[in-house]
């Protein structure tokens, strides 16, 4: 996504580089987020995601670069650029020993807002987020989800229009990582810009206008999921048939094909658009054969992240089907 006057950048970093001693954790990356938009940045363990967010969250100090949140010099004005953001890390900062309610109103006294105006926006959020019947109960009585929605809840009391989100569905289950989701949706559809760290592919693939893969401390790639898909080759259509005569047609037909003569299936090489599978069926046309099955396989960003990143892994991947049926 190219920037532009509606859509100014509400993160900006210029050779962004940090050391720990002599390990270079980000060496030289640029970042380009447009406001009102989702980014999410990609990377195995020990990748740099966390320091990239501690620093520009101001949590850290960089050795180098010229960064700029929310339009605010992050080394020149830092408190500018804390006024504007919310952070929520990998664990959960809410005190389990008190209420969720009084965890909000405990937030709101830390921004400074009036006793009516905290338990007004702790009314508000605690709604928000479907926990007005969990408000009045310990925290420590909170589910994994209830307890990311609360932590998410409190750092919008201060209403930033940037939210850094560092792996915030991690241990989540799948329903409440889908509920996640929707409220992440809810926040950039008005008008939150969110620059979220996770382990979960599918949930980048999901969620962000555009991704960077971090690796070695460099960006590898960046691009939208789709963008970042066209990158990697090996997508190939794959026929099966019941009919062994129908089957051995088709292989003469179709000519560039992987055989599989026991279970009389053909993979044939394509990106997978409508040209290429239009092409497929045109030519099983003229030769009066149909496949019993037909389904689609398109590089995802499991291929991609593996691609970029030598392998490198990336834990607690959820099996997601690589193929689809048309």
């Amino acid at each position: 996504m190219t920037p532009t006057t509606s859509h100014p950048l509400a993160i900006a970093a210029k050779g962004l580089r940090k050391a720990y001693g002599d390990k270079t954790v980000l060496d030289g990356i640029d970042l380009a987020v447009p406001t009102g938009t989702i980014f999410s940045l990609l990377g195995p363990n020990g990748a740099g995601k966390t320091t990239a967010v501690k620093i520009l969250s101001t949590l850290l100090t960089a050795d180098a670069g010229d960064l700029r949140v929310g339009g605010h010099d992050l080394a020149a004005d830092p408190q500018a650029v804390r006024a504007a953001i919310g952070v929520t890390g990998q664990f959960s900062a809410v005190d389990g020993l008190i209420t969720g309610e009084e965890n909000m109103l405990l937030m709101a006294d830390l921004h400074h807002l009036s006793r009516s105006e905290g338990r007004r926006t702790a009314a508000e959020l605690l709604d928000r987020f479907e926990l007005v019947e969990a408000a009045k109960k310990p925290v420590s009585s909170y589910s994994g989800g209830m307890r990311r929605r609360l932590d998410i809840a409190m750092t919008l009391v201060g209403d930033p229009r940037i939210l850094f989100l560092d792996e915030p569905t991690t241990g989540l289950d799948p329903r409440s990582r889908h509920t996640m989701w929707g409220i992440i949706r809810e926040l950039v559809s008005g008008g939150v810009t969110v620059f979220l760290t996770t382990q979960y592919l599918e949930e980048a693939d999901e969620l962000a206008d555009r991704i960077a893969v971090l690796s070695d401390g460099r960006i590898a790639a960046e691009g939208s999921a789709d963008e970042l898909k066209r990158l990697i080759p090996g997508g190939q259509v794959r026929l099966r048939f019941t009919d062994p005569v129908a089957y051995r047609s088709a292989a003469v037909a179709l000519r560039e094909v992987t055989r599989d003569d026991e279970a009389l299936s053909l993979r044939i090489p394509s990106d997978g658009s409508q040209r290429e599978l239009r092409s497929i069926l045109d030519r099983l046309d003229s030769a009066g054969i149909e496949a019993d099955e037909l389904t689609v396989h398109t590089p995802d960003l499991d291929d991609v992240f593996f691609a970029l990143t030598g392998g490198a892994h990336l834990p607690n991947q959820p099996n997601q089907p690589k193929e689809t049926v048309r």
